[in-house]
């Protein structure tokens, strides 16, 4: 009997799609017309044609972004207003994955430099990695695909595309358009499979790349199991700490904060979690940010004054509940929300200092729940922002130049923005964890260029 997963209204929990699962058979043929495509370099695309195809890509989704954006609203739930900016981004994170191709290049490498190296040029050049198996998450549907998907086409490189269960028809929509666009047949596979079927597909020697985006513990799981030379890029979760310093503005930061917090009701992985006061403003602000939050609309995704939507699935609306109760009995104190509305909503929900051993302190919440420390020492407070093994985007608010240059120095992050949330990202930029939150660096340039490989070429002659 065939294998299906039903696609769920995450409002609703009502039926969008059903579809076929592959199995473990399928794998060696899907990875065959990738090799055969691969290791015959006729077969190639050439730099030109992939922008073409991109090009094209990108008009299609612009063409199509209201069908878009419904699609990646029924099946991820994210509000109107944001999967509208979600569509739009990925639209031009294809623009810029065509734009790169013309900045995949070598350089000169001298030669001439001892007299064993003489009468010699040398120059690298890039070429595509080869086989790029891509595991997405679900939180950004369409988006992340484009990261993944566009980015092994520009390199140019076949790839293997695995969407999240829950979410796949923005990925399987992205697909479409790439062939209607020009893309030739087995460039781009969409597979729809178990945990143990993905296993099996990135594990295969024949994949040269994997890009990974979801869960750590997965993540490392899968890392471990690659073949000898395999590279991977994996990008996991982060608490993404706030340092908010007595100067700080209050009428920039209190909507940008709360923005950061429960944009996507919190599943994102640099969504605002953690925030540190200084002790000398903390009743005002907690007193104002509550405030904001308590006006954020919870509802339909598909309704425009919608602020927050559903999560995922109602088991993370009861994961959520049991986090904030368990942090509510060790001592945090609930300012505004802090109950389930539904079976697929939770409240937003600010907590006053949770003890650091809640679960709410110790791990990635993701969910609408966000969490304040008042500090009186700030260097006390940015050692508790670093206290865990997940390290990605962190943020400071403060008027003071030289405190804020302190403060991104001391933060362990890749990136740390300052007099902004820490869930800000423009698709050009570095995007990526370090430590326990990943390897490899995202952003759509950055990907395309860990999907090459250097090849080195020297030419001796004596009229050189």
């Amino acid at each position: 009997m065939e294998k299906t997963i039903k696609v769920l209204f995450p409002y609703d929990q009502s039926i969008v799609k059903e579809l076929p699962l592959i199995n473990k058979n399928d794998i060696k043929n899907i990875l065959d017309i990738a090799e055969n495509l691969f290791k015959e370099q006729s077969n190639w695309i050439p730099a030109y044609k992939r922008m073409e195809i991109l090009e094209k890509a990108a008009f299609l989704m612009k063409e199509r972004s209201e069908e878009l954006i419904h699609l990646a609203i029924s099946e991820g739930g994210k509000p109107y207003q944001d999967t509208k900016a979600e569509v739009a981004r990925a639209i031009t994170g294809v623009k810029l994955a065509a734009e790169h191709i013309s900045q995949i290049k070598g350089e000169q490498i001298p030669m001439g430099l001892t007299e064993a190296s003489l009468n010699r040029i040398a120059f690298t050049s890039k070429e595509p990695i080869g086989i790029v198996a891509a595991v997405s998450a679900f939180n950004h549907p369409l988006n992340l695909a484009v990261h993944q998907i566009a980015t092994a086409i520009a390199a140019g490189c076949p790839v293997v595309f695995k969407p999240a269960g829950n979410t796949p028809l923005s990925g399987l929509a992205l697909a479409d358009i790439l062939k209607e666009a020009g893309l030739p047949e087995g460039w781009l596979q969409v597979v729809l499979c178990d945990n143990e079927t993905t296993e099996l597909l990135v594990t295969d020697p024949r994949v040269h790349f994997l890009s990974f985006i979801g869960s750590a513990k997965v993540g490392w799981y899968l890392k471990s199991k690659l073949a000898p030379g395999t590279r991977c890029a994996l990008e996991h979760g982060g608490a993404a700490p706030v340092i908010v310093e007595s100067d700080a503005d209050f009428k920039e930061m209190i909507p940008d904060l709360v923005k950061g917090g429960f944009y996507h009701a919190g599943q994102v992985c640099v969504s605002v979690q953690k925030i540190y006061v200084n002790q000398e403003i903390c009743d005002l602000f907690t007193e104002q940010f509550s405030e904001a939050t308590s006006k954020l609309i919870v509802g339909n995704p598909f309704d425009q004054t919608t602020d927050v939507g559903a999560l995922i699935t109602p088991k993370e609306v009861d994961r959520v509940e049991e986090w904030v109760n368990e942090a509510v009995t060790k001592g945090a104190k609930i300012i505004t929300g802090g109950k389930r509305i539904s079976d697929t909503c939770f409240e937003p929900t600010v907590l006053f200092n949770p003890s650091e051993d809640s679960k709410v302190s110790t791990h990635e919440i993701f969910g609408p729940v966000v969490c304040i420390y008042p500090f009186t020492d700030r260097d006390e407070a940015i050692r508790k922002a670093n206290a865990l093994d997940v390290h990605f985007q962190a943020a400071v608010f403060t008027k003071n130049l030289g405190i804020a240059l302190d403060t991104v120095k001391k933060l362990n992050a890749t990136a740390v923005m300052v007099n902004d949330h820490t869930a800000f990202r423009v698709d050009w930029m570095p995007f990526g964890g370090r430590d326990a939150s990943g390897i490899g660096m995202g952003g759509i340039s950055y990907s395309i260029n860990e999907m090459t490989r250097e090849k080195l070429t020297v030419i001796k002659s004596k009229f050189l």
